[in-house]
């Protein structure tokens, strides 16, 4: 029998996925601040911008590796982890414009996703948006 996912599992999950990113997101930094102290100043004030802008993008890597992982397998590394999947409402998989959205909702506004917590399919807002659900397969 497939169930809907609940909070522990999807926010395992999401725990997962955003420690995978944040972590291949620094090591990018990092040999970019290393390359860029070897080559001199101007690059080393380049490396600089993109440090700081690492807060600021790092949302938005996220959205795309949620929505490559969605679109293109139905579970991104930490949702296979907990054995959960997204699916669109009528069961077929997640496009991947509505997976960009639901990614970018979820990684600019997490907030939206605590409505699962009282929706009887445990939905979050950015699911009711783009019309998917998480889903335990049985």
């Amino acid at each position: 029998m497939t169930g809907y996912a609940g909070l522990v599992s999807r926010t395992l999950a999401y725990l997962i996925d955003t420690f995978t990113v944040a972590i291949a997101a620094g090591i990018g930094v990092a040999a970019l601040g290393a390359v860029a102290s070897v080559i001199g100043t101007r690059a080393h004030d380049w490396a600089e911008v993109i440090v700081s802008g690492y807060l600021v993008f790092l949302p938005a890597v996220f959205a795309i590796y949620c929505a490559l992982f969605w679109s293109l397998a139905g579970r991104t590394p930490g949702m296979a982890v907990l054995g959960v999947r997204v699916i669109r409402s009528d069961g077929r998989p997640v496009r991947w414009f509505a997976a960009l959205v639901r990614g970018l909702l979820l990684a600019y506004l997490p907030i939206l996703a605590l409505w699962l917590l009282v929706d009887r399919r445990y939905q979050g807002l950015h699911d009711k948006i783009v019309r998917t659900s998480v889903i335990r397969p049985g």
